[in-house]
């Protein structure tokens, strides 16, 4: 099995597109040359902001699937390093939870 990477870019329009790879270096080339996902082709130019390395690309791709359903001030918290920040996104605001009640 290949190690693999979760990456985040910032795209021209200050969205956040969030992706999975074996080879990064060459993956983030792709989307800088229009030969990425539609959306980094739509919103160019594209930078990396972040990236995790994992043993395995299964594990980078699991991992790509979970930031994808964060919210954009969750991914902000994980880019900038911020664990409080990370912490306090990633708490239920159900109003049936048991904080809430």
């Amino acid at each position: 099995m290949k190690p693999g990477y979760t990456y985040i870019l910032l795209c021209g329009n200050g969205s956040y597109y969030t992706g999975s790879t074996v080879d990064l270096k060459i993956r983030v080339q792709q989307h800088k040359n229009g030969e990425g996902a539609s959306h980094t082709r739509k919103y160019p130019p594209v930078e990396l902001i972040y990236y995790e390395e994992y043993p395995f690309v299964g594990q980078a791709f699991y991992r790509e699937k979970q930031i994808q359903k964060w919210s954009r001030k969750k991914k902000e918290a994980l880019i900038n390093g911020s664990k409080v920040d990370l912490k306090r996104f990633s708490e239920c605001k159900n109003g049936s939870h048991f904080r809430n009640k």
